[in-house]
């Protein structure tokens, strides 16, 4: 992913999830990055290998995280 996709996809989550602290960062590998709130890491999103332009979000929800 260019600095240009992940600036868009950061502004999109922000705007979806209207929170100020999400960040996208680049990672090793070209195809995806990494989604954080804050300093902690909750997603990875993909660049969509059938629509081009377009972008997968994956966020795992671990039993431990939620609150009984």
């Amino acid at each position: 992913m260019t600095e240009s996709d992940l600036k868009k996809v950061e502004s999109h989550l922000k705007r979806t999830f209207n929170h100020g602290g999400l960040k996208v960062k680049a990672r090793k590998v070209a195809d995806s990055a990494e989604v954080y709130v804050d300093d902690e890491f909750i997603g990875v999103v993909f660049e969509d290998e059938d629509e081009a332009g377009s972008y997968m979000f994956e966020m795992a929800i671990l039993a431990e995280d939620l609150a009984e």
